[in-house]
């Protein structure tokens, strides 16, 4: 899985944003752990890992342990004009969770995290992302945004070889899990 987003802001406030316990539940999810290279991390309710490169404010690496599977996440920041790039790369081995999901399964959830690192940046008071909102998810604006986004990751499915049936089926699963009907 691979997500780029441009923000307006600096590279530095971007990074800080990324890896600053005090600002990760505002966007993202609380985060405990040491914050470092070869420190280990974990996400409430969610992953943990190991942090494996760290270069601020350009690189961090680090292992997603989540229901007894490990995958990969590579975040990459740079300039972008008046603002800062983040680049996201979720690496996950192919299991029966992808067969049943297939990408949106983390795409749909990063779309999510990234949407809320954009309003966050826009908002930093703010104190807790929209998608931990339970009022916003309930809302016509999440449910679209949500259909969007996992259409979006199956017909990237069926772009990268996947056949159509079977690729629109997980987007539906997908959509259905981040909508609450699943």
């Amino acid at each position: 899985m691979f997500a780029a987003r441009d923000y307006e802001t600096d590279i530095d406030d971007l990074w800080d944003a990324i890896t600053n316990p005090e600002r990760l539940p505002r966007w993202f999810a609380p985060v405990t752990g040491d914050f470092k290279l070869g420190g280990r991390f974990q996400i409430k309710g969610n992953a943990d890992g190991a942090i494996t490169a760290c270069a601020p404010p350009h690189t961090l690496a680090l292992t997603w342990e989540f229901a007894g599977q490990l995958s990969w996440v590579e975040v990459a920041l740079s300039p972008a004009g008046a603002g800062a790039r983040l680049e996201l790369q979720h690496i996950a081995p192919i299991d029966p969770h992808w067969a049943q999901y297939g990408p949106g399964a983390t795409g749909v959830g990063w779309e999510l995290g990234l949407f809320g690192l954009a309003w966050h940046l826009r908002d930093p008071s703010a104190q807790k992302p929209p998608e931990a909102d339970a009022e916003w998810l309930a809302s016509a604006d999440a449910k679209r945004f949500i259909a969007l986004s996992s259409a979006a990751w199956g017909e990237a499915d069926i772009a990268s070889g996947a056949e159509d049936a079977p690729a629109r089926a997980a987007a539906e699963a997908t959509r259905k899990f981040y909508s609450g009907e699943a």
